[in-house]
């Protein structure tokens, strides 16, 4: 018996050193294939790794069945340690009293009293233990402080009863103290960047200002702490635009033309928004008998920014370009992306072509990537070759484009075999959640509404996919180093949840495998959802679902896009990974030596791979919570008026609800006069006095009581006050 054990002991510690999170026990025994004889072989093996606290057991309470259905079940969730306080994880959160705590291996956020915190605070890695279950949740403590975080970040000064306070963005839960000595001229509402500290007389945290960039009611003003708050620089070091000054005023030498693919005579064009200052992408289309022939001409940034060079050095750090509504913060010095990489009309440029030929069905034949010159002959804009394909276009207008108008109606050809083939591999349809800003003079958002995909952003759309698929077929069958982009399965977990909420809407959910899910089961729930009041929210569960892409050195594909290979090739002007790409085919294109190319960009392609992936996470959070405080600026402008809306969420607490600007605020349940709701813990409110019930899809007419620029939060109650401003359930509405 005691070799038995010692055998599953040694089979548990394998299994779990293998891991990066938690798992539950019947998990772990299905995974070691442990029969129903073995079960209590099982249990005693792991309670004596308890005991030598080599892992560490956790129960954690897991709903199963629906509510008011069966009693939730309770499961031993297990981790491999070498102690019990051996589990890292960063405080992110903090409140007075407690904090929440996020393990490195996931798992879900930890509840920390403030008695077992140490002195730990926001930001801090630490190491914790003693995870049990508790009436807050699954609760832990911090045994030790591993690394101390800046505590660095933007706010509010406001005062309370007189007394300066730092209203933090991070998420700390009250007001801060601040350090009068380091107030200066900051006046009340301020938005400023301070360090946060222990304030050595009581322990309490205590705010230190260190910059002060003018009143918190201007979006515009936020938008500049929102870029400090993430250390994104706009400046760029002197160094880097001496550089770039001369490598842009290039002449393209006799030389350089013999070795270049002269495509000067192709009917190439850009397609880009009327503001559009980087055109980085350009593209031509030719019938043949074999079906097409597509030109995707792209930047040869590669060729101005050299490996190794200052301004590479400097691209590798920024890692993408951010995009606020009022403003770009390029990747790249203007000299660069708006001029010589800028694939301006009637200009001679360096460019790496794509060429692609495809079947009448859309299937790529074959591929080949070229260093050519181009000349876009004309510089296209999105609305006004949707206005060409729904034939609206003036006389004028089809002036400007007849001498690409057979390229341009040959790429629009395509693009709709494409989309259909793409549709058919199941890619998803997710309905864009951008919103469409107007800025006066001043920089105030004076509009608002949802931006919208038309038949031009779709025919780019395509033709950009065909081109960043080929280049990673070439990559994954050349065996290169190379940086894909991935978007991996979703997680189960996460899957069963949205079934759970599909279910609540009254939507089919049976194609969707939660094991094994397929991107073509999602679509069809999507398709199921069209033309209904839901379509929006399923769309946007669906995207929430969703794994986020990233970058990584190995093809393990795209899931929402179906694609087997797929990567980032087409905006080497504003995405570091692109650059990383080019630079790398361009050495294969020129010598084709693979074994040489493994040796220089092996490591190389790794570091992009990871640097780039954080680097767009920094930049998404930044462009969301800058969108987040214009869309509150521009709701300040509408404060105690009246909208149709949609519940777009629905919470312990209250409803989201999304107006058709694609402004979205909160309703609390407590703001319904008379009204005493329950929540069901999935997406419904329901009144317990009158059974008017409130869900996802639902219509809902609020007013508009609050609009804070800082925080991005936007407040409304019930239009009335009443129920009555709440709209007939969405099973009525179908």
């Amino acid at each position: 018996m005691q070799i038995e054990i010692q055998e599953m002991k040694t089979n548990i510690m394998d299994a779990l050193e293998k891991m990066d999170a938690p798992i539950s026990s019947t998990a772990l025994m299905q995974q070691l294939g442990v029969s129903g004889e073995e079960r209590r072989l099982f249990d005693v093996s792991v309670g004596q790794l308890n005991n030598e606290e080599k892992i560490l057991v956790a129960t954690r309470k897991i709903q199963t069945g629906k509510p008011g259905g069966s009693k939730p079940q309770v499961q031993k969730m297990l981790s491999f340690h070498r102690d019990r306080t051996s589990i890292t994880a960063t405080v992110v959160s903090q409140s007075k009293g407690f904090a929440f705590v996020r393990p490195e291996g996931g798992g879900g956020d930890l509840f920390v009293h403030y008695s077992n915190l140490l002195d730990a605070m926001i930001q801090d890695v630490v190491l914790i233990g003693e995870i049990e279950e508790t009436p807050r949740g699954v609760s832990a403590k911090v045994s030790r402080v591993l690394e101390r975080g800046e505590h660095k970040c933007s706010g509010k000064l406001v005062y309370t009863d007189g007394y300066p306070e730092f209203m933090a963005d991070i998420p700390i839960r009250y007001n801060i103290q601040v350090d009068r000595t380091t107030l200066g001229g900051v006046k009340e509402g301020d938005k400023v960047f301070a360090k946060i500290d222990r304030n050595p007389r009581n322990g309490k945290l205590i705010a230190r200002i260190q910059k002060v960039f003018g009143k918190a009611s201007v979006a515009k003003i936020c938008a500049d702490a929102i870029l400090e708050q993430n250390s994104i620089v706009v400046p760029f070091p002197d160094d880097v635009l001496t550089l770039a000054g001369q490598v842009a005023a290039q002449p393209i030498t006799d030389e350089e033309r013999a070795k270049r693919l002269d495509l000067t005579a192709l009917p190439i064009l850009t397609i880009d928004s009327a503001d559009a200052k980087d055109l980085d992408d350009a593209v031509s289309v030719e019938r043949t008998e074999q079906g097409y022939r597509l030109g995707v001409h792209i930047a040869d940034v590669s060729h101005y920014v050299t490996e190794g060079s200052a301004i590479d050095e400097e691209a590798k750090r920024r890692g993408t370009s951010v995009y606020l509504p009022d403003r770009v913060v390029p990747m790249l010095p203007t000299a660069l992306s708006n001029d010589a990489c800028s694939l301006n009309a009637n200009e001679e440029k360096r460019a790496f072509s794509a060429l692609i030929d495809l079947d009448p069905s859309g299937e790529i034949l074959a591929y080949a990537f070229k260093k050519s010159i181009i000349v876009s002959k004309v510089r296209g804009v999105y609305s006004e070759v949707n206005q060409i394909a729904a034939g609206t276009a003036p006389q004028e207008t089809l002036d400007k484009y007849a001498p690409v108008m057979d390229s341009l109606l040959a790429a629009k050809e395509l693009a709709d075999i494409l989309k259909k083939k793409s549709r058919a591999n199941g890619t998803m349809e997710i309905e864009s959640t951008e919103s469409k800003f107007v800025l006066n003079e001043e920089g105030v958002c004076i509009g608002l509404e949802p931006r919208k995909t038309g038949v031009s952003e779709e025919l780019i759309e395509q033709l950009m996919v065909t081109a960043n698929q080929a280049a990673a077929k070439l990559a994954a069958e050349k065996m290169l180093p190379f940086v894909y982009r991935i978007h991996e399965k979703p997680d189960p977990e996460k899957v069963a949840a949205l079934c759970d909420l599909l279910g609540a809407l009254g939507l089919n959910f049976s194609v969707i495998r939660k094991e094994k899910p397929q991107a073509a089961q999602f679509a069809q729930v999507l398709d199921a959802a069209k033309n209904t009041p839901c379509h929006k929210i399923v769309s946007h569960q669906i995207l929430r679902t969703m794994e986020k892409a990233r970058y990584a050195t190995d093809p393990v594909g795209h899931f929402g896009l179906a694609l087997a290979d797929y990567c980032h090739f087409t905006s080497p002007i504003r995405r570091y990974p692109d650059t990383a790409i080019h630079r790398i085919l361009s050495a294969f294109e020129e010598h084709g030596n693979i074994g040489q190319i493994h040796d220089h960009f092996q490591k190389y392609v790794k570091q992009v791979a990871t640097d780039c992936s954080r680097l767009e996470v920094r930049a998404m959070s930044a462009e969301r919570t800058a969108d987040d405080c214009y869309i509150a600026e521009f709701m300040t402008q509408h404060i105690g008026e009246e909208f149709d809306g949609v519940i777009c969420g629905v919470t312990q607490r209250g409803v989201f609800v999304e107006l058709e600007s694609s402004a979205e605020g909160f309703v609390a349940v407590d703001t319904f006069e008379g009204a005493s709701f329950e929540f069901d813990g999935i997406v419904t409110q329901t009144d317990q006095i009158s059974g008017i019930t409130m869900t996802i899809g639902q219509p809902l007419r609020i007013q508009v009581v609050a609009a804070d620029v800082s925080s991005g939060r936007i407040d409304f109650i019930p239009a009335g006050g009443s129920l009555s401003a709440i709209g007939a359930p969405i099973e009525a509405v179908r």
